[in-house]
């Protein structure tokens, strides 16, 4: 569960690192930046159907791969820029695992919020694991 939550917090924060997400991710009703903010995450809705939460972790699996991969190459990159190059490719294909799922970026960042924050939404989710 631990090692879900952390992947979960560094596929958040990687994710809102990239600049590219607003051109990726199409605009929604109170969300300008195609990146939820966490006051935005947090008023959205905890009720999840069980097939967006399997979608979610089908995602967050491919994340874990992602991350799992590039984190160190982004560590022992020799420069600064060489690492942000890096993060760029990691968060390139973590949208691209995410929306394999067929899930968009704003749904999967307040599921994974919801499960750092809502005791409900994480027990159905480790149910469903």
């Amino acid at each position: 569960m631990n090692k879900l939550l952390v992947s979960i917090t560094t596929s958040i924060a990687l994710l809102a690192a990239a600049p590219v997400m607003a051109q990726q991710t199409p605009t929604t009703a109170g969300n300008t930046g195609g990146v939820l903010t966490l006051a935005q995450a947090e008023t959205q809705k905890t009720n999840y159907t069980d097939a967006e939460l399997k979608k979610f972790i089908s995602a967050q699996e491919g994340i874990t791969e992602v991350r799992e991969e590039y984190i160190e190459k982004i560590e022992a990159a020799d420069s600064q820029e060489k690492a942000q190059e890096l993060q760029m490719q990691a968060n390139d294909e973590m949208v691209s695992v995410i929306e394999d799922a067929n899930m968009d970026i704003p749904t999967y960042n307040a599921i994974a919020t919801a499960y750092s924050s809502e005791p409900k939404v994480r027990n159905r989710i480790e149910a469903l694991m």
